[in-house]
């Protein structure tokens, strides 16, 4: 057999034993703001495991990120993978910017040991896997147990359960006559549509682009009114506090409850020691609702080597390695192994957000979901609370943002 047909059947037997990307380069976009960034040994460790595949990882700042991003994709310089989030994802696709990712998926040992619900809350508009989590948070109820124990009461599981307590929970501690300590921190500015949302569309056939103009959508914003107007169980202040005023009155004590995710977890405890607990959001309307915030890696449709960009991003959600990544961003590792032995925050709030994933939920990828959060739904809400408007005008102008 001549020379060349050697080399030439070497080469065919390299490639099929997948020995196919010596030399190749994944160009990775991520944004960290912490200064104890991992990427490094995460990448030193990759390349040991991965020979011929060299990671060059560049950290871009976050208020340029998707700018850059999507100039990249447009101007043909796009990286090969890259940190995404799932508001960018319909953008992306329209772009032709994506690869799918379902059949590696299909053939990788490590989906089985990713947390429940994940893969399906970040599927693409098509249905195809465009996204790998790679961290998340979801929102959760947090209340102070010293309080409930003082009552008698139990952390609230449905909404009239909720009610109740909140109720009780709002008092004059010190017998001056003035209210000191209110049942729930309400967040009523830019940013509190979670809240909102946790009592209104757990409700059955209620979203964003349905049902909001039904008797159980309307239902669920009336509750909302009706416990700042008639219970009075939120602060007055609540049509105009935000996220540092609702977690500052809770830390503070006048307030035994409010709505937030595992990013406020370890200043809590730094504040309030054990008393501090976690819950899934009350049952609403027969049903539950709660926010999910991600993260996920994805692999451009551009990248010269597309099979090493995904060997490279599955190895970011892959046990130990996703709890390193992790380390830096203040989030929860999507892998259930690495979960199990978390101890960058307390158990109690990584049990409260594992609990909370059956039901979490994604906005609706909308052009209409960007001015719902940043107009229409602080403008609206604020007029119910202060009574300028009902909840079914509320509800209606909702509705026909989106097109309902």
């Amino acid at each position: 057999m001549k020379l060349t047909k050697i080399l030439g059947l070497a080469s065919a037997l390299a490639l099929s034993a997948g020995l196919a990307h010596a030399d190749s380069t994944v160009r990775f976009w991520y944004h960290f703001d912490n200064a104890d960034n991992p990427m490094d040994e995460l990448v030193a460790a990759f390349e040991e495991a991965n020979p011929g595949i060299k990671v060059e990882a560049e950290n871009v700042p976050w208020n340029s990120y998707y700018d850059q991003l999507y100039t990249a994709v447009i101007g043909g310089n796009a990286p090969d993978a890259a940190m995404v989030k799932m508001f960018a994802q319909p953008r992306l696709v329209e772009m032709g910017a994506l690869e799918p990712l379902d059949d590696w998926l299909a053939n990788w040992e490590g989906k089985d040991g990713l947390q429940d619900n994940l893969l399906d809350l970040t599927k693409g508009p098509d249905g195809k896997q465009y996204y790998l989590p790679v961290q998340y948070v979801v929102l959760y109820l947090y209340y102070r147990p010293s309080m409930f124990e003082e009552l008698g009461i139990e952390a609230p599981a449905t909404c009239d359960q909720f009610r109740e307590a909140a109720k009780a929970l709002t008092r004059d501690t010190d017998g001056d006559g003035q209210t000191d300590v209110y049942g729930f921190g309400f967040r009523g500015a830019k940013g509190g549509h979670d809240h909102w949302a946790s009592f209104t569309l757990g409700a059955e056939g209620v979203s964003l682009t349905n049902g909001l103009t039904s008797e159980a959508g309307v239902a669920g914003t009336q509750f909302v009114a009706d416990l700042f107007q008639k219970d009075g169980v939120f602060p007055p202040s609540a049509p105009n506090d935000g996220f540092q005023e609702i977690i500052g009155a809770f830390k503070a004590g006048k307030t035994a409850m409010t709505i937030h995710h595992i990013g406020s977890a370890n200043d809590m405890v730094e504040a309030l020691g054990d008393d501090v607990a976690a819950a899934p959001a009350p049952e609403c309307g027969g049903g539950r609702w709660t926010a999910f915030g991600d993260e996920s890696t994805a692999v451009l449709s551009s990248a010269e080597d597309k099979e090493a960009a995904w060997k490279w991003i599955s190895f970011l959600s892959s046990p130990e390695n996703n709890a390193k990544f992790n380390e830096a961003t203040g989030q929860l590792p999507v892998v259930k192994a690495d979960t199990e032995t978390w101890d960058l925050h307390p158990q109690r709030f990584v049990k409260a957000t594992v609990d909370s994933l059956p039901f979490a939920k994604m906005l609706p990828d909308s052009s209409a979901t960007a001015d719902f959060v940043n107009t229409a739904w602080p403008t609206a809400m604020q007029r119910v609370l202060t009574g300028e408007i009902t909840a079914e005008e509320m509800n209606a102008e909702i509705a026909e943002l989106f097109g309902g």
